[in-house]
């Protein structure tokens, strides 16, 4: 009898359902901008700040504290309409020693940046692969950071209502950094009211702006623990019920203005 109950409630307490799937608190995509705007140690910054707040100890918490204590992350860089660089595929996060695993596969290698820049494609890309993996999650979430407003492919708000019409989450990190290379022209300075009114969307969405590159690791880790314990947003923070009025197509304009001077980001 015992021994058919040990069984028993190790049959029910398997993540993995009938049909293979798995059952997580959130799926969560982390779309990394990599365009050429972005400087070499920019692009290692991000990548190590990523690597230490999966591993914090809070971060480790808010996913302890969900209500089966498991993720499903999937780290991928993006750039123009089809250049999305795969990181880290989909991977079952619910301890640290994972979390360990997952930054290593973040830091073990630094690659060049990518030309243009797609958040259109990278919503589009994101929401696909969601939708193909292995999880069933109670949400689902698109975590996309940028250093400047999209300028390829469709417009980011039809991209945006895609996928909210499926049910997702977009969340922003703008990069508000300054910069002084000769791309910054393609930039704009009100990045976060650009990602508020044209990006994000969904339940609870929000937008988290970085204004310096030291203040990344803490923002990131930040963001994290409020899309896997989905708490609620702080009033400092934007939020997506609260959308100006705003250009939505912007970076288009900017990039045609400035495209027989400079053949990218």
């Amino acid at each position: 009898m015992w021994r058919a109950l040990v069984l028993l409630f190790l049959l029910i307490s398997q993540p993995v359902q009938a049909d293979g799937r798995v059952e997580v608190d959130v799926e969560l995509f982390l779309a990394v901008d990599v365009s050429r705007s972005m400087q070499p140690f920019e692009l290692e910054i991000q990548r190590r700040g990523y690597a230490a707040a999966l591993t914090s100890d809070e971060v480790q918490a808010a996913i302890g504290g969900g209500m089966l204590g498991r993720v499903a992350i999937a780290y991928v860089e993006w750039a123009g309409v089809d250049s999305q660089r795969v990181i880290v595929p989909w991977t079952l996060l619910e301890s640290r020693a994972q979390a360990e695993l997952i930054a290593r596969q973040i830091t073990s290698n630094f690659d060049d940046a990518l030309r243009r820049t797609s958040i259109s494609g990278a919503l589009d890309y994101a929401a696909t692969s969601i939708e193909n993996n292995a999880f069933d999650g109670l949400r689902r979430v698109i975590d996309v950071s940028g250093d400047g407003p999209n300028n390829m492919g469709d417009t980011v708000t039809a991209a945006r209502d895609r996928v909210l019409a499926r049910g997702m989450t977009i969340n922003g990190l703008p990069l508000m950094t300054k910069d002084d290379s000769i791309t910054s022209r393609y930039n704009i300075d009100d990045l976060d009211a650009y990602y508020t009114a044209c990006v994000i969307g969904g339940s609870g969405a929000f937008v988290l702006p970085v204004t310096d590159w030291a203040e990344f690791e803490e923002a990131v880790r930040r963001k994290l623990v409020l899309e896997i314990a989905s708490r609620p947003v702080p009033e400092r923070l934007w939020r997506a019920q609260s959308l100006p009025t705003y250009d939505c197509l912007i970076g288009e304009k900017i990039w045609e203005k400035n495209r027989s001077l400079f053949a990218y980001p």
